[in-house]
C-alpha cells in the first residue's frame, strides 16, 4: 500500500483516526461473530426436531413461564428475548393461533399490552425444556464449565450494557447476579 492509501486507511470520512483492531481483537471478534451466527440455529434445530417449536418462540414462552402469573408486558418480553416489538408481535400471532399465549390490555395501563402464557403453552415449555437444557449444556455449558460460564455471563453483560441495557434490566429481575 502506498503512503497516501495508508494515510486514508487510518482515518474516517471526517478525518478522525480509526482505532483498528489488533490481531487478537480481530480473532476474538470473528470468533464471536461466528458464534452469534452458528449457535442460534444449532439450538433451534434441536427444539424444532424434539418439540416442534423454534428457538425464538421457546424463549418467549420460557420467559413467560418464569414471570409472575406467567405474564409480562410486551416491551419487557421483547427485551428478554432480545427481539424487536415487531418480531415479537409476529411470533405472538403464530403462538396465539396455536393456543400457547394470549394478549390482553395491561391492567395497570391499558395502553400497554400484556402477554400471558396459556396452560397449553406451559405444557409445551415443560415438555421442551429438558431437551433444550441438554442441548444448551452440551453446546455451551459443559465445554466452558461453571467458572467460565460465570465469566462469560459477566463479559456478555459488559457488552449488553453498551448495546442494549434494557435486556440487562429485564434479566436482572428474574436472574439477579449473585456476585460470585
Amino acid at each position: 500500500m502506498d503512503d497516501e492509501k495508508a494515510e486514508r486507511a487510518d482515518t474516517t470520512g471526517d478525518g478522525g483516526p480509526v482505532p483498528w483492531l489488533a490481531p487478537d481483537e480481530v480473532r476474538a471478534w470473528l470468533l464471536l461473530s461466528a458464534l452469534m451466527e452458528a449457535l442460534p440455529p444449532a439450538i433451534s434445530s434441536g427444539l424444532k426436531r424434539e418439540s416442534g417449536v423454534n428457538g425464538f418462540d421457546y424463549m418467549v414462552m420460557a420467559g413467560l413461564s418464569e414471570a409472575p402469573g406467567r405474564a409480562a408486558l410486551m416491551s419487557d418480553l421483547a427485551a428478554f428475548v432480545a427481539g424487536s416489538i415487531s418480531r415479537l408481535s409476529h411470533a405472538l400471532t403464530r403462538m396465539e393461533d396455536r393456543g400457547w399465549v394470549e394478549r390482553r390490555p395491561f391492567a395497570g395501563d391499558g395502553r400497554q399490552t400484556e402477554v400471558v402464557l396459556t396452560d397449553a403453552g406451559t405444557a409445551l415449555v415443560v415438555a421442551a425444556a429438558p431437551g433444550h437444557v441438554r442441548t444448551v449444556r452440551e453446546l455451551v455449558v459443559d465445554p466452558l464449565g461453571p467458572e467460565k460460564m460465570v465469566q462469560l455471563g459477566d463479559l456478555v453483560a459488559q457488552v449488553l450494557e453498551v448495546v442494549n441495557p434494557e435486556i440487562l434490566r429485564v434479566l436482572a429481575t428474574t436472574y439477579p447476579h449473585d456476585g460470585s
